[in-house]
């Protein structure tokens, strides 16, 4: 039986530079390891058009964040979010499933997931 994992996707503000991305990445995965949780994988997805505007932006910086814990680290997690003012949206699934494994650099552009699911059931 595969055991279940959280996924939080949040949406940063796209005006803010490189350097404050990685700040904000760095925090949000030391928020969740000091609730006694595991950061399993995170992605930058990078900057993307929105399918609405928020705040008045068309774009966003994705970002994709993987944990393991007893759920307790998702109120924390969630919390600094609305807190901050480049966070524009986000939002947290539990999913049950095999976990993710760690990808390292960024996902290439046109990679398709039904492809990986193909060759992982061959």
């Amino acid at each position: 039986m595969s055991q279940p994992y959280y996924e939080t996707m949040y949406i940063l503000r796209p005006d803010i530079p490189e350097e404050e991305v990685e700040t904000h990445v760095s925090k949000y995965r030391d928020l969740v390891t000091e609730a006694g949780a595991e950061v399993l994988d995170c992605q930058t997805r990078g900057k993307r058009r929105l399918a609405y505007p928020i705040a008045r932006h068309k774009e966003g910086i994705y970002v994709q964040l993987a944990h393991n814990g007893d759920g307790q680290q998702v109120a924390s997690l969630e919390r600094a979010m609305r807190l901050s003012e480049d966070v524009i949206r986000y939002l947290t699934v539990k999913q049950d499933g095999p976990l993710p494994a760690p990808r390292s650099g960024p996902i290439p552009q046109g990679s398709s997931e039904a492809a990986a699911l193909q060759t992982t059931e061959a």
